[in-house]
């Protein structure tokens, strides 16, 4: 499929080639890229957009690409010939290759018509042969990639430990954090294997919520011993067996930052400080989707945006508009919260991903 880019070994390699300097043909082609594309492209290339192979080729999806080059798109309803033909031919008028992504948790079957859907996660964590898990991630991994899809989000690892989560359940592994651990590094290990980007969630864990961060901002409570004991453990597990991406969650947790209506997503003590420093996640973050009224109802407009790459996030998913995203971010580079040499960090990370087996 044009411009499909395998991305098992990219972030694993990232840190070490870029902090050498080496001039390595993939490192040549990071660098021209980089210098080719102006300050609003540089931005735009952290968006993720969503897009549908049930309507078409959109005209929003087609003014995104070719206005402002964004760099990634999800995809959501629709069908596999479809989405297919559509991830041809939005790469074939984008500036750079578009990394495609998509919400696929028990496989394509999750949001595309006529594809075989896999077991839910609370159906996985029932196995008790890990590598059952395994296979499944494997030939989870084997459909995204022969639909030219590069990253799937998933395994969510969050711990299904209240009741009354509306919006966690079956899609988790289970109550039991070692059983989460396990089966998340096993479906992770089978999907990386088939050479697509796993994408461990909802950091900093979202089970034990009684609130959708899709309607408003879940509080969790717990004192940072309590998040260390449970909530942490499969994010750290996963993080120690090579996890190559994280999505950080809207979640509201005083133990981490006290700030009023400071999600994690948006949180420099949630991402930079605790799953980069503390943690020694060195690959790359998604926000959780930033349209979502557990943030957006707080930060309107592309603010949310700006404050997500403050607090360290690398890739902004689905924020409400590019150009407001865009405007923001130059907002923060004039008031000096963030840095051309920020994005610059961002930006080649992202296009690393675009140099493995062009």
């Amino acid at each position: 499929m044009k411009n499909q880019r395998l991305i098992v070994f990219a972030i694993c390699m990232l840190f070490s080639i870029l902090s050498k300097a080496q001039s390595t043909p993939a490192q040549q082609w990071v660098d021209q890229t980089y210098k080719s594309l102006s300050d609003d492209e540089k931005i735009a290339q952290l968006v993720i957009i969503r897009a549908y192979s049930n309507k078409g080729i959109e005209a929003n999806v087609v003014n995104d690409i070719k206005r402002f080059n964004v760099g990634s798109i999800c995809f959501f309803q629709g069908g596999p010939v479809r989405q297919a033909q559509l991830t041809n031919y939005y790469q074939g008028i984008a500036k750079t290759p578009i990394l495609i992504t998509i919400d696929g948790e028990y496989g394509l079957g999750m949001r595309l018509d006529s594809v075989t859907k896999y077991p839910y996660a609370i159906t996985l964590g029932a196995v008790t042969d890990a590598s059952l898990v395994y296979q499944t991630g494997k030939a989870i991994g084997a459909q995204h990639k022969r639909l030219g899809v590069h990253v799937d989000y998933a395994p969510v690892v969050d711990i299904n430990n209240n009741p009354n989560n509306p919006v966690i359940g079956f899609r988790s592994f289970g109550e039991d954090k070692y059983r989460v651990a396990r089966n998340g590094i096993a479906f992770m290990k089978g999907m990386q294997d088939a050479g697509i980007m796993a994408t461990a969630k909802h950091f900093p864990g979202h089970g034990d919520v009684d609130v959708d961060s899709h309607l408003d901002l879940p509080v969790i409570n717990k004192t940072r011993a309590q998040l260390e004991d449970l909530e942490l453990y499969p994010f750290r597990e996963m993080i120690k067996a090579g996890v190559q991406s994280v999505m950080v969650g809207h979640l509201s947790v005083p133990s981490i930052d006290n700030g009023k209506n400071r999600a994690t997503s948006i949180s420099k003590n949630a991402v930079n400080g605790l799953l980069r420093k503390e943690l020694g996640f060195n690959g790359l973050t998604f926000t959780d989707a930033l349209e979502m009224k557990g943030v957006a109802k707080y930060y309107p407009g592309g603010t949310i945006a700006a404050e997500a790459l403050i607090a360290g996030n690398d890739m902004l998913c689905l924020p409400e508009s590019v150009e407001g995203t865009i405007k923001a971010v130059k907002d923060a580079i004039k008031q000096k919260r963030l840095t051309w040499q920020d994005l610059e960090q961002k930006v080649k990370k992202y296009c690393w991903l675009n140099t493995i087996s062009a």
